[in-house]
C-alpha cells in the first residue's frame, strides 16, 4: 500500500478510524526526511493493514502546530483514534517495524482506561 498524503481537510478522518494508522510530518527541504522516506514507504509495502501518511509540514502549517511539531521529521502513530506514539528523528527500519509491532500488540481496552483515568 501506498502513503497517503494527509491534508487539514482528510487528517482527521484519516487518523479517528479503526484499526493503526502512522503519520510522518515531514518537509521536502528537510535532509533527515529524505532519508527516512524510502524506509516509510518500505514499512507502508510491509504493512498493508497499516496506513502510512505524510504530512508535508510546509503545505500543513496548522496541522504541524496543532501536534506542536517543532522538529521534522515527526513520526505519530494512532491506533483506533488515539494518539499512542510520538517522536522526532528518522527511524531506521527495524525500529519503525519495532513500533508498528508494539502499536498492534496494545491492549486498547488499558489504553482507553489509562486515558480516562488522565482525564478524571
Amino acid at each position: 500500500m501506498a502513503t497517503v498524503d494527509l491534508t487539514t481537510e482528510t487528517f482527521e478522518e484519516t487518523v479517528t478510524k479503526e484499526g493503526i494508522v502512522l503519520v510522518d510530518f515531514w518537509a521536502d527541504w528537510c535532509g533527515p526526511c529524505k532519508r527516512f522516506a524510502p524506509i516509510y514507504e518500505a514499512s507502508s509495502d510491509q504493512n498493508p493493514a497499516v496506513v502510512h501518511g505524510k504530512v508535508d509540514t510546509e503545505a500543513e502549517q496548522a496541522l504541524g502546530a496543532q501536534f506542536g511539531v517543532t522538529a521534522i521529521p515527526t513520526l505519530m502513530a494512532f491506533r483506533d483514534g488515539i494518539l499512542v506514539f510520538q517522536q522526532a528523528g528518522a527511524l531506521p527500519a527495524p525500529q519503525l517495524k519495532q513500533v508498528v509491532d508494539a502499536v498492534a500488540d496494545l491492549d486498547m481496552d488499558e489504553v482507553r482506561q489509562k486515558l480516562a483515568e488522565q482525564q478524571a
